[in-house]
């Protein structure tokens, strides 16, 4: 699976089932292996006005990859 791939995909918690944003870069050791995804975060009106830092979340918090989203436990 590719990076792009991941990027087409919905960030789903599975805490509250909330929509947490979508990957738009990762972190990758020099062996290949990802150690975290950068999200960015859903943006509503307020948060479209504030500039806020995107979000890592550690790829052993993601519980389950499907077809059209990521489940993450956080």
């Amino acid at each position: 699976m590719f990076l792009s791939d991941l990027q087409s995909k919905d960030i789903i918690s599975t805490k509250d089932g909330r929509r947490i944003g979508r990957i738009i870069d990762a972190e990758i050791t020099p062996q290949g292996n990802i150690i975290n995804l950068i999200i960015e975060e859903k943006r509503n009106f307020r948060k479209i006005l504030s500039s806020s830092p995107d979000t890592k979340i550690s790829f052993e918090n993601i519980t389950k990859i499907g077809e059209d989203v990521i489940l993450v436990n956080l």
